[in-house]
């Protein structure tokens, strides 16, 4: 089988760990992974910020760089979430036959969970792990995917526990970030705090953005909790671990 990886510009600009990971993972169980250079942003950014017209190239950009490819792979959420569901509003809107264009190609866009559990039909990807961790669902992933934390049930020494308030955001949001800068604090210093609590050594969830935002606030806190997506954990094998950079 033949995927085309969607990096996501998140990961290409900030945690590029992530996207290697992703392939990794991938290539283990027999996925071959090409990398269309033609992406770039989902337009995620943009959409958020009311700037529909400017998200209108993206869309086009995204559906010219995935065409021919019967599935796509995200190591995101957010982005999936955002092809799913802002992308088809978009297109209805530009006109230009972008619609049925956006139509065909959403379908074969899958977050990297989604993916593995729902295509290939695997939840045991022969990771290892040996590591407490806790697990933040997203709320792209959560709300709009209805993703859960099921392939990491499956790794071998991994010791999950419970995060208290998991369904709350954590205050990231993408440009709700920006514009609301003491809420956002203030959401992330709630969400670490019940991460912490749970004694775990590290912080796992399936987008980066949200665990960038985690993650400064657990510095700053001089806190003993990594943040660490779902691919890292997932690729990380007995005869190749895992380790802290």
């Amino acid at each position: 089988m033949r995927v085309a990886l969607f990096a996501t510009c998140v990961n290409d600009a900030l945690m590029p760990s992530t996207a290697i990971a992703t392939v990794r993972l991938l290539e283990r169980l027999g996925v071959e992974v090409d990398f269309p250079a033609a992406q770039s942003c989902c337009g995620q950014p943009q959409y958020n910020s009311g700037y529909r017209r400017a998200c209108e190239p993206l869309v086009r950009r995204t559906v010219r760089a995935f065409a021919g490819y019967r599935h796509v792979v995200a190591p995101s959420g957010s982005c999936v979430a955002t092809v799913r569901t802002a992308h088809p509003r978009i297109a209805a809107r530009a006109g230009g036959g972008l619609a049925a264009a956006v139509g065909e190609l959403t379908p074969r866009v899958y977050e990297l969970s989604e993916f593995l559990v729902d295509v290939l039909g695997v939840e045991d990807v022969g990771a290892w792990f040996p590591h407490p961790v806790t697990y933040h669902p997203s709320c792209h992933g959560l709300r709009l995917l209805g993703l859960g934390d099921r392939p990491l049930r499956a790794v071998r020494g991994l010791k999950l526990l419970e995060l208290p308030g998991a369904e709350e955001c954590c205050g990231f949001g993408g440009t709700f970030a920006l514009k609301n800068a003491a809420v956002s604090a203030a959401m992330a210093a709630d969400k670490t705090a019940a991460a912490l609590a749970t004694g775990a050594e590290v912080l796992c969830g399936g987008d980066t953005s949200c665990l960038l935002h985690l993650g400064g606030t657990l510095r700053r806190q001089g806190a003993p909790l990594r943040p660490l997506h779902l691919a890292e954990i997932l690729a990380s094998t007995e005869a190749e671990p895992w380790r802290a950079p």
